[in-house]
């Protein structure tokens, strides 16, 4: 595997999901001091120095990691010093550990009248009759719900908060979800739009502006929270990736939500 994919693996491994059990401080916005990154095994076991940290957070097509100067020993803020010391790094959003949203997250508010005109989620059809008999979208292990803003290749490759191999694209209407008053919803430094669900973890069915199935050319199932059509019989996706749970990630670091 890529050197520079390992390290970004070991940096979502670790600031996503384990840095609690790797000893690895994350303050209440995710950020954690380089120089302690660095020196977490899988991590350490690549020979990470900060201009690879750099370079990652650079060429990363869905700018996962910030990296800004740590106040405590980098007071002047020098964005050119080479001493990792001097660094706190964080993952934008994709958390199952705990951090404080509001630190993390830009609000997305109608007062602000910054809801997106596109909020989707994308799943697969082996997790969906789980999701449409649960009755909405689950946080499940992570801390909120992921949507993109755009599906993959319309306005680049790849897009934060979708994946590209996608089969069932759940469109939510954030505007009414935040009339109603259900849930909170949040806006990641990489754009992706996230909300914690209502008090049960849940962006109820009610709010799906529209479910499509890519498929076989299926096409639109539920239109304006409501049923319109089922997946017809023998229509199959493709297995959940190797590895993933309901979520779509690893099981026991949580997923994307259903």
């Amino acid at each position: 595997m890529d050197r520079n994919v390992l390290i970004s693996k070991g940096l979502s491994k670790l600031l996503r999901h384990q840095a609690d059990s790797a000893g690895v401080k994350l303050d209440v916005g995710g950020w954690a001091e380089l120089d302690k990154v660095l020196a977490y095994g899988p991590i350490r076991s690549t020979k990470a120095t900060l201009e690879d940290i750099r370079a990652v957070i650079a060429n990363s097509d869905k700018t996962r990691f910030a990296l800004k100067p740590n106040p405590s020993t980098n007071p002047a803020g020098d964005e050119t010093s080479t001493d990792p010391a001097h660094f706190l790094i964080r993952a934008n959003q994709g958390h199952s550990i705990k951090v404080e949203s509001a630190e993390l997250l830009q609000p997305i508010t109608l007062e602000a009248g910054n809801f997106p005109p596109i909020a989707v989620h994308g799943t697969y059809l082996a997790t969906w009759p789980a999701i449409e008999a649960s009755g909405g979208l689950r946080k499940m292990n992570r801390n909120h719900v992921h949507f993109a803003q755009a599906l993959p290749g319309e306005i680049q490759r790849e897009v934060s908060g979708m994946r590209r191999d996608a089969e069932v694209l759940v469109y939510v209407d954030v505007e009414a979800a935040l009339r109603d008053g259900a849930m909170t919803w949040w806006l990641s430094d990489n754009g992706v739009v996230l909300t914690e669900g209502d008090k049960e973890g849940l962006v109820a069915s009610k709010y799906f502006k529209e479910v499509v199935v890519k498929v076989a050319d299926v096409g639109t199932i539920w239109k304006d929270g409501e049923k319109v059509a089922e997946v017809p019989a023998g229509v199959q996706g493709k297995h959940v990736p190797s590895g993933r749970g309901r979520g779509g990630r690893v099981r026991g670091r949580g997923g994307r939500g259903q």
